[in-house]
């Protein structure tokens, strides 16, 4: 396999770097840390092994998935955090557990082993299955299995849309037959773009901002007015995106994710130029920097405000997004949704907004509250 190329931008051997800077941190047993000695979270984690793929280190990116596979619940969930096999925090994140289909569905189409896919198939279902039975009626996922009343967040079920894209492409693959996660699919979908009240409000983060469009939810113009709408919220021109808006931090991970997502609708100028942008948080030895402060309002080239340290999975968001961006094969158009069940096409998602609008406003059929609430006569 060809490494990824950014004209201009990076080299294979520059990707090289990056995915060899990730692999050191992995342990043996296949689990990847955040950094040395730290946690690990399931969706980081799978961000990782894929990273390990687009390098053509697959019996890496296997052992990760194997290490997932030995610490998943019978119930299908992960805890959010481990450190080494031991729980750090026993939240069990919907999205977390859900991200393992990507990453599966990326090792299958990088490498085309069939018996990876059906050893697989058992967590991916068990993983899939736990996270829709905490979805609403009204199409939204809880984002704690336990704590579900603790509500639902836009970037995690806009994460579980992609990643139930790529759990049915896995069952179509295998010959199993799950039409329930299709319908789970157009609910979900119909919730991240019509049903905004239904979320928690986390507007400050640039995850909300981008991940109906990098999940595959919004495409076409109503992906186009979200991007325009939010720009210059988020992004610091010449540097990347901010994590948070209020806050004088650009990241790696979040501009690479923009990245992506802007290519996905065919954005190509921007992406690439964002792509630019964030190679200056590029360490010596491959890995980035998570982010760089700049709480003066302007940055500072001697690097004193970067953070203090590189991540695994702040790396790999870079690598894919250089595949995304000049790779070859199929998990280059991955987030681009190529190969994927298209779910609800753009017309469908735009007649459910049309039906739900007209819900909110037709009028009150039947007695008024008042009449209901009134005593009977006599």
């Amino acid at each position: 396999m060809r490494l990824p190329e950014v004209e201009g931008v990076i080299g294979a051997r520059d990707v090289a770097a990056t995915v060899d800077a990730i692999a050191s941190v992995q342990l043996p047993d296949g689990n990847i840390p955040w950094t040395p000695g730290t946690k690990t979270d399931p969706w980081n984690l799978v961000e990782a092994a894929m990273a390990l793929d687009v390098g053509g280190r697959h019996a890496d990116a296997a052992r990760a998935y194997e290490w997932l596979r030995g610490h998943q619940h019978d119930a299908g969930s992960w805890h959010a955090y481990y450190l080494g096999d031991d729980v750090h925090d026993p939240t069990l994140d919907t999205n977390v557990t859900c991200y393992v289909a990507v990453g599966v569905w990326h090792h299958h189409l990088t490498t085309g082993d069939t018996a990876f896919l059906r050893r697989m198939w058992p967590t991916v279902e068990r993983a899939i299955d736990y996270a829709l039975s905490h979805q609403r009626e009204t199409g939204e996922i809880a984002w704690r299995g336990d704590d579900p009343a603790d509500g639902a967040l836009l970037t995690g079920s806009s994460s579980i849309h992609m990643s139930l894209r790529c759990a049915i492409a896995i069952a179509d693959r295998l010959d199993q037959d799950r039409p329930d996660w299709e319908l789970s699919l157009g609910s979900l979908a119909i919730a991240v773009a019509h049903r905004p009240g239904v979320f928690l409000d986390k507007a400050r983060w640039a995850m909300d901002w981008y991940y109906p469009i990098l999940g595959g939810v919004l495409r076409g113009e109503p992906a186009h007015a979200r991007v325009a709408a939010f720009w210059d919220t988020f992004v610091v021109e010449g540097r990347g995106v901010r994590c948070v808006s209020d806050r004088p931090w650009v990241t790696a991970a979040e501009t690479c994710e923009l990245v992506m997502a802007l290519d996905a609708i065919g954005a190509h100028d921007r992406a690439h130029e964002l792509f630019a942008w964030v190679q200056f948080l590029r360490h010596d030895d491959g890995a980035y920097w998570c982010g760089m402060n700049f709480p003066d309002g302007a940055f500072h080239e001697t690097g004193q405000h970067f953070t203090p340290d590189h991540p695994t999975w702040n790396s790999a968001a870079v690598v894919l997004a250089a595949q995304a961006l000049g790779g070859t094969g199929p998990t280059a158009g991955l987030f681009r949704g190529e190969g994927l069940p298209t779910g609800l096409s753009a017309e469908e998602l735009l007649q459910a907004g049309v039906e739900i609008e007209a819900e909110r406003v037709r009028p009150r059929v039947g007695p008024s509250p008042a009449h209901e609430a009134r005593p009977p006569e006599g």
